[in-house]
């Protein structure tokens, strides 16, 4: 299992999208080591993290293609972005803390030479966190996420899933693929976004569990987190740590 005690809370970004106000009254911005050690004292079990490349072959925490100033982040440098690095979040977070890593591939990686790609990057990062944390690499990109399965086999992938590539269609795709998890976003398929061309979500998840597929799903709102928790999904990734958790235990 990828996660224990289902349904696992995952910090989205850290403590949640853009800025977020800790209860402290602090705001921190989204995929900074701040944003992340809000979500843990929250009360989160994972945190999850945006993860793209840059000019100079270097990991930043970053969710858009784009840095502060408009420009895209695959033609500057990682010190030029002001962005937190990969490996440096990594040393600062202590041993044992469970991290969702989620990818954005860039457009480049059709064209660069292998080594430069954003997976052959990422796989000796994530080898040698792989001894550290508990780990999940998640993407849109399935060709990214089929090579790190060869590359770092100890880790596992997971397929998300969005409007034009929906569910029904990751689910045997991600199966297929020797994947071992499948996300979907609330604006795809949920309680919150009912679609009636969709099975019933407890159905797909059942589906997916038949096919050692673990479900996570991303941008549930609070009140909502017990029917997601009724459905049988294995992990829920949300803005809001505190209110999540607060409703699962109530």
């Amino acid at each position: 299992m990828i996660f224990n005690a289902p349904p696992a809370v995952v910090g989205h970004r850290g403590s949640g999208s853009g800025d977020v106000t800790t209860p402290d009254g602090a705001t921190v911005a989204e995929n900074t080591l701040p944003s992340i050690f809000a979500a843990l004292e929250a009360g989160a079990d994972w945190v999850e993290i945006d993860v793209t490349r840059t000019a100079d072959d270097d990991l930043v925490l970053r969710h858009d293609p784009t840095g502060a100033d408009g420009g895209f982040l695959v033609e500057a440098t990682a010190a030029a972005s002001g962005l937190p690095r990969l490996v440096e979040v990594f040393d600062a977070l202590p041993p044992g803390v469970p991290v969702d890593v989620d990818v954005k591939t860039v457009l480049e990686d059709a064209v660069d030479a292998p080594a430069r790609r954003t997976g052959a990057l990422l796989a000796p990062v994530l080898r040698r966190e792989a001894a550290r944390r508990p780990l999940l690499v998640t993407s849109f990109d399935p060709s990214l996420l089929t090579f790190l399965r060869e590359e770092v086999p100890e880790v596992p992938v997971g397929l998300l899933t969005w409007l034009r590539f929906p569910l029904w269609h990751g689910v045997p795709a991600a199966a297929g693929l020797g994947f071992q998890a499948v996300g979907v976003h609330t604006a795809s398929c949920g309680f919150e976004q009912p679609d009636t061309r969709l099975r019933p979500l407890d159905h797909v998840v059942d589906v997916a569990h038949k096919a050692d597929l673990e479900v996570l799903v991303w941008c549930p709102k609070p009140e909502a987190a017990v029917d997601y928790a009724k459905a049988g999904v294995d992990a829920l990734v949300v803005n809001d740590v505190p209110g999540t958790a607060a409703a699962l235990t109530g």
